[in-house]
């Protein structure tokens, strides 16, 4: 199943959190069955929405901490693993039945080696110049179950380790054959016996030929396994090698990865080992993927939705890395870049939830209580009790409907919430500052960010000169032009714009002086149209 990400943008506040919950659940919903849609986050959930998700009951979004892609992205998760044991013929034809040209090696789970074609094909030549051997101790049993033959004689338990020979020759010729070897030998009583007093470990006859008694006295004197093969000389040969376990032509230490590595961390590794491969292992060092290099040709890159933004600095990192499929927001036609042409609705309404309400109304279909109680959060969150300069007609419709479907006021659930998150008196100037925060690109390849504390009350504003600071902290960082927070009472619907940076440009666009720091603005609420598109114009004027 494909899986697309949806996405609000970087330090999230309650409307890209809930419109990526709710843009999720109806996606889910109207889909075939054949995507799946996560919502997911982009930092630390700030108080406000920390208070909705655990009022709503709905599940924190997980957090995506970039769109590049990983080896889970790519790797092949359905593949076959054979035991160290398993002998080198089946894991042969396993591969040839799956069309691969390796396979893990597992002991008890556990990888430890890697059986490639190429260790096949360079056992092939390395017989076609020497005697074949059994380079490790093999089961009889093995070699039965290979050749599909019969034993006759000993023990199936016994291990054999030693050269394979065909008995060609006249029966008085010089023998090569040692203690320990294997004899494979047709209808020639005399050379049988002969083979069978030098100490060999086992006689294999082939084409189906039935030894004498003698024969089977013989070897049961010397201790010798006798195995009879359906198979000629030749082809009984070389399945004998065939039937040693897997381990002795593994990869001994093959590459491995681990799921969420980058593919751009290990792809020249895969390309630079002679498999052209690596195989992805979990923490306790089982096999759970394969990435070979056709993998990494052409990947297709993570599918992600926008909610909430429309800036690149805004959004997550490895963005030019991603397919964005489609895009939900309420701000300004922002920097990013689409590789294919996608749905983008930039519809200027309070919040981006009142979108997604709209949208599950038109597909007749109505969002679940959670989701419902995260998306009027969030509408009643950026409209700031629908109050603010942004709210619409349509953020109204959309805020009736959810009191209807949740049997709720939203005025006084909205009145609650921020008063339960609105005490910021033990949170760090650091973290308060960047909670939610928007950075935006200038035409100058620069940036500038505006950031604001919602809350009920003075007390945020007695903290005035240490935020202040920790914003330049955080502008000196980033090289940044500006740094505006915007701290607002949203029930004297005052700010207060604590500028840190270049302060002539938020002179120019407020018309007003900075003092101390600070630019009061009485009845301004809305970053989106009452703050940030001033700066930006200056930014761009001067």
């Amino acid at each position: 199943m494909t899986r697309v990400y949806v996405c609000g943008h970087r330090n999230p506040d309650t409307d890209s959190i809930a419109a990526a919950i709710g843009y999720a659940e109806l996606k889910n919903r109207l889909d075939s069955g054949k995507t799946e849609y996560v919502p997911v986050r982009l930092g630390v959930v700030n108080a406000q929405t920390q208070w909705l998700l655990d009022r709503s009951g709905a599940p924190t979004p997980v957090l995506l901490s970039h769109a590049h892609l990983r080896v889970r992205d790519v790797m092949r998760s359905s593949f076959p693993v054979a035991q160290r044991s398993d002998p080198v013929r089946s894991v042969g034809l396993l591969m040839a039945q799956e069309g691969i040209d390796l396979v893990p090696i597992v002991d008890d789970g556990v990888l430890t080696g890697l059986l490639t074609e190429r260790a096949l094909a360079r056992r092939y030549i390395r017989e076609s110049r020497e005697a074949s051997r059994l380079d490790v101790p093999t089961p009889v049993s093995a070699i039965v179950d290979v050749l599909e033959g019969e034993l006759l004689a000993g023990d199936a338990g016994v291990e054999i380790k030693g050269r394979v020979w065909v008995q060609a020759m006249h029966s008085t010729s010089h023998s090569k054959v040692q203690p320990g070897d294997v004899v494979v030998i047709g209808d020639r009583p005399a050379a049988t016996e002969r083979a069978l007093s030098n100490g060999i470990a086992l006689l294999v006859l082939s084409n189906g030929v039935q030894p004498t008694e003698r024969v089977l006295q013989i070897a049961a004197e010397h201790g010798t396994c006798v195995v009879r093969s359906p198979l000629d000389s030749y082809v009984t040969s070389r399945m004998i090698t065939l039937s040693e376990p897997c381990r002795a032509l593994a990869e001994s230490d093959p590459l491995t990865v681990r799921r969420d590595d980058l593919v751009r961390d290990i792809s020249d590794e895969i390309k630079n080992v002679h498999y052209r491969a690596a195989v992805a292992v979990d923490r306790n060092g089982r096999p759970v993927g394969l990435v070979t290099r056709s993998d990494l040709v052409n990947p297709r890159p993570r599918r992600v939705l926008l909610v909430d933004h429309g800036e690149r600095a805004q959004s997550v990192p490895g963005i030019e890395e991603a397919e964005i499929v489609e895009i939900l927001d309420h701000h300004h036609i922002g920097s990013i870049e689409t590789k294919l042409p996608v749905t983008a609705i930039f519809d200027p309404v309070g919040s981006t939830s009142t979108l997604v309400v709209e949208r599950f109304r038109q597909a007749g279909a109505e969002p679940a209580p959670a989701t419902a109680t995260m998306l009027l959060g969030a509408i009643v969150s950026d409209t700031v009790l629908l109050t603010s300069p942004t709210t619409t007609e349509r953020d109204h419709r959309a805020t009736a409907y959810l009191e209807w479907l949740l049997r709720v006021d939203a005025q006084q659930f909205g009145r609650e919430m921020f008063e339960h998150s609105s005490d910021v008196a033990d949170v760090p100037a650091a973290d308060l500052v960047t909670r939610d925060l928007k950075e935006y690109e200038l035409d100058n390849g620069r940036t500038l960010s505006v950031a604001q504390i919602e809350t009920v009350g003075r007390a945020v504003f007695d903290r005035a000169d240490e935020l202040r600071a920790a914003a330049e902290t955080h502008r000196e960082r980033r090289d940044q032009v500006l740094f505006a927070l915007m701290l607002t009472d949203i029930l004297a619907q005052h700010t207060r714009l604590l500028v840190a940076g270049n302060e002539a440009l938020a002179e120019r666009a407020f018309e007003m002086p900075v003092v101390d720091g600070a630019i009061e603005l009485p009845g301004v609420m809305s970053r989106k149209k009452q703050v940030a598109p001033g700066l930006l114009a200056a930014a761009s004027a001067g």
